[in-house]
């Protein structure tokens, strides 16, 4: 039960949620994340450890950034299924659809220059 759990408490926040949407277009950093939910980066890097806790997602580093994207190799059967569910959810709705045209925009390189 423990695994399932922290699944729910991950997906308890909605800007866990939006974060979840967003990478099912590409893998961004927390800069970029930051960038779109307009949040302070203490607080996206909180809700990044939740969904990675949960095994949501995973993180990679790439040079100077840390990439974060879907599980979509998760062991899990708990995991595959709340991630195949949630591409489903939320296709219309207005602040998911805002971030996915965000997520598509938002550059790393003018963000970190600032």
């Amino acid at each position: 039960m423990r695994d399932a759990l922290k699944i729910f408490k991950a997906l308890a926040d909605p800007n866990r949620i939006r974060i979840l949407k967003m990478l099912e277009l590409r893998p961004l950093c927390v800069c970029e994340i930051t960038e779109i939910l307009n949040l302070a980066n203490s607080t996206v890097s909180k809700h990044l450890s939740i969904l990675r806790e949960a095994e949501l997602i995973l993180d990679e580093k790439e040079g100077k950034w840390v990439n974060y994207a879907r599980n979509s190799t998760a062991a899990s059967p708990y995991v595959r299924d709340i991630l195949e569910s949630t591409a489903r959810w939320l296709t219309e709705d207005p602040q998911i659809l805002a971030d996915a045209q965000s997520a598509k925009k938002v550059n790393r390189d003018v963000i970190c220059r600032r």
